[in-house]
């Protein structure tokens, strides 16, 4: 098997974690045999070094000549001017990531490193994200782009997208996962000790006047649902116990932890049941009930779209173990 190559595109103000996500994420997916299904490599302009935003220099490798043999492409966020000023961006940058589009290549961007293919005009006409912090400032530059400041991260085609610095780690297990399934993503994000997905979008990050006092918060309401996942739970349910008008709970569940309660409710149950599988020696069916969802057919179409796998598969997966205490993927030699 020939590894799929990454490469890792840093200019000037490159931000340091940014740049080494992929490394990080890429590497620990790996096969039955303990073989890489990726190799990373970092590149720059002429292969300089650039300066980064955390007080170090990147001596790289390798120079733009290395996305020309990529399968995919990354570009890391980036501070200072490259966020202002379009123009600043090399020429030879925008024309090596058009060049390696043009050709087949996944192009891939961390944070604000979407301001670098927006320059090279690969975001144009299409759904994108960044740090919800730069999504005004984007939209100014690129107004040709459909721009979510909302989400995760964004998967357009062959052009993807992250929002700030920790989702980077979230599109990079999104692309684990379509290029070789739930299993070896999972096992990749345990690795990293991160969840195999988060839920919710940056929505949940953004600075915004949110009540604190404990009379406005929704936190109640949350914990009294959390108690009764095997119960019928309705909208009007926890509106009363935050003492609120549906339409004013709504909107304050949603700024407080960026989903709907209807989304919230689901993904508890999720959790809940992922729980059960792992801990317990209850059947499906049992587990479908104890979690709020009935039907062993709603508990394995909620799971599947969660994590792509049916409850049997998981609990092979993730049962923990007697001997060990610890579940099968989570035990391996990282």
């Amino acid at each position: 098997m020939t590894p799929h190559r990454v490469a890792v595109l840093a200019v000037d103000q490159v931000v340091g974690l940014d740049l080494g996500t992929p490394a990080q994420v890429f590497s620990t997916a790996r096969d039955a045999a303990d073989a890489h299904f990726y190799t990373v490599d970092t590149c720059t302009p002429g292969g300089r070094p650039v300066r980064s935003t955390a007080g170090f220099r990147v001596l790289p490798d390798h120079g733009l000549d290395l996305l020309e043999r990529a399968d995919t492409v990354i570009v890391p966020g980036v501070h200072g001017d490259a966020t202002i000023r379009p123009d600043v961006i090399p020429a030879e940058v925008t024309g090596a990531l058009r060049a390696a589009y043009d050709r087949g290549a996944r192009i891939m961007s961390i944070c604000t490193g979407a301001f670098v293919l927006a320059a090279a005009g690969l975001l144009d006409g299409r759904r994108a994200t960044t740090h919800w912090a730069y999504a005004d400032r984007f939209r100014r530059l690129y107004p040709l782009v459909d721009l979510d400041p909302e989400v995760l991260f964004v998967a357009d085609d062959r052009v993807l997208t992250s929002a700030g610095v920790a989702a980077g780690i979230d599109l990079c297990l999104h692309v684990v996962r379509t290029d070789h399934g739930s299993e070896v993503a999972n096992q990749a994000a345990r690795r990293c000790v991160m969840p195999p997905w988060r839920d919710g979008g940056q929505a949940q990050y953004i600075e915004r006047p949110v009540p604190q006092a404990p009379d406005t918060s929704t936190a109640t309401a949350r914990e009294w649902a959390r108690q009764r996942l095997h119960e019928p739970v309705s909208l009007r349910d926890l509106a009363g116990q935050a003492r609120m008008s549906v339409r004013t709970f709504t909107r304050r569940f949603r700024a407080e932890t960026g989903l709907s309660p209807a989304q919230w409710l689901l993904h508890e149950r999720t959790d809940h049941a992922r729980l059960l599988l792992e801990s317990t020696d209850l059947t499906v069916e049992q587990i479908a009930r104890r979690s709020g969802f009935g039907t062993t057919a709603a508990l394995r179409q909620q799971l599947h779209l969660r994590i792509g796998v049916a409850p049997s598969v998981y609990r092979r997966t993730f049962r923990r173990t007697p001997e060990s205490g610890r579940s099968g993927p989570a035990a391996q030699r990282a």
